[in-house]
């Protein structure tokens, strides 16, 4: 079903946007890793829905760790992770399956399944399921930060309005919605979702996430390699459409003499910008990582697509309670990911 990622550190998502619940199966902690519970609502607070400009639905995504865990640490059982969703509203969706939306994977899952599947909300294709990434991310934080590796993300872009990354997000309702670390840069985003909220619109937008504390060598050669790894997970969270490395795709106009990193006496490579990953390692400079999602497809302008019954174009607008830029929730699910794949890479490698 592709709902697995990992091998040795796996998680296992399940759940409806509309069924009664969303969360994961963890599997492969270690015995005796610890479940900060104050982290966790914290990751899942930063990824919740309800907070101005963004999605209305009001959950309060309260996580109940069901089993794998005792006195706050990991017992290297699976550890089942459950939300219970509260405010869904079906009878938004009452136009499927008949009147597929544009963007959404509605007909596609239709045909795949024969009819079969829950399209409410997008079913268990919906954004609701990167919950269960959120939460998992959140109990192997200690597996990967007990070896001094260093996760964060923010948004970075918001359409052309773009943010230098920081460690630490500024003070201010705008940062901390946006989950944006620049002031200047989040006010301005804001008020350009501000707009196209008003307007019934989308936009695209963009996360940017730094690694720190990879050793060198760290990874492994090729398939495996850290930028595979990460892309696979990171590239199936909904709406991401995009990925970059390092420099990413500047380096079509960049030379050689440029582009190279040396490496010093210490064997780091060179340059604030130095690449964090060659051959599927880790070089011991910071990875950083852009990923680029699309306009959030459920926008409230009319919109005229095909309508099944009649086989016929017709208008379509579409209610319900959507965001209208994807980065900002998008920001703790990449942090997620990204140490999913770690303390799964970390079990692989032996470290």
């Amino acid at each position: 079903m592709g709902m697995r990622l990992g091998e040795s550190v796996q998680v296992t998502l399940f759940g409806e946007s509309h069924g009664s619940a969303v969360g994961a199966l963890l599997e492969g902690v270690p015995a005796g890793t610890g479940i900060d519970l104050d982290i966790l609502i914290d990751d899942l607070k930063r990824r919740r829905p309800g907070r101005r400009l963004l999605s209305a639905r009001v959950e309060t995504d309260h996580c109940e760790i069901l089993s794998g865990v005792f006195e706050g640490k990991a017992t290297g059982y699976p550890i089942l992770l459950l939300v219970r969703n509260q405010d869904a509203k079906s009878r938004d969706y009452s136009f499927l399956p008949d009147h597929p939306r544009p963007g959404h994977a509605d007909l596609p899952e239709a045909i795949r399944t024969g009819g079969f599947a829950d399209p409410r909300g997008g079913g268990a294709h919906s954004g609701r399921l990167t919950l269960g990434l959120v939460a998992a991310g959140s109990i192997v934080r200690d597996t990967i930060e007990s070896k001094g590796i260093q996760v964060v993300a923010h948004c970075a872009a918001i359409g052309p309005i773009t943010s230098e990354f920081s460690n630490e997000r500024g003070e201010s309702e705008a940062c901390e919605v946006l989950n944006c670390n620049s002031l200047s840069a989040a006010e301005e985003m804001f008020a350009k979702v501000r707009e196209l909220r008003k307007d019934g619109n989308s936009i695209g937008s963009t996360v940017e996430v730094r690694i720190s504390g990879l050793s060198l060598g760290f990874g492994q050669p090729w398939f495996n390699g850290l930028e595979p790894a990460l892309s696979r997970g990171l590239m199936a969270i909904p709406g991401a459409r995009a990925i970059e490395f390092g420099r990413g795709i500047s380096v079509v106009e960049m030379l050689g003499t440029d582009h190279n990193d040396c490496w010093n006496s210490d064997s780091i490579p060179v340059g604030d910008d130095a690449d964090g990953v060659i051959g599927g390692m880790a070089t011991g400079s910071p990875l950083r990582v852009l990923v680029h999602f699309k306009p959030p497809s459920s926008i409230s302008k009319p919109q005229m697509t095909l309508h099944l019954p009649s086989g016929e174009m017709q208008e379509l607008t579409i209610g319900g309670r959507h965001d209208p830029v994807l980065a900002p929730r998008a920001a703790p699910v990449v942090e997620a990911v990204c140490r999913l794949v770690l303390a799964d890479l970390m079990t692989l490698c032996g470290d």
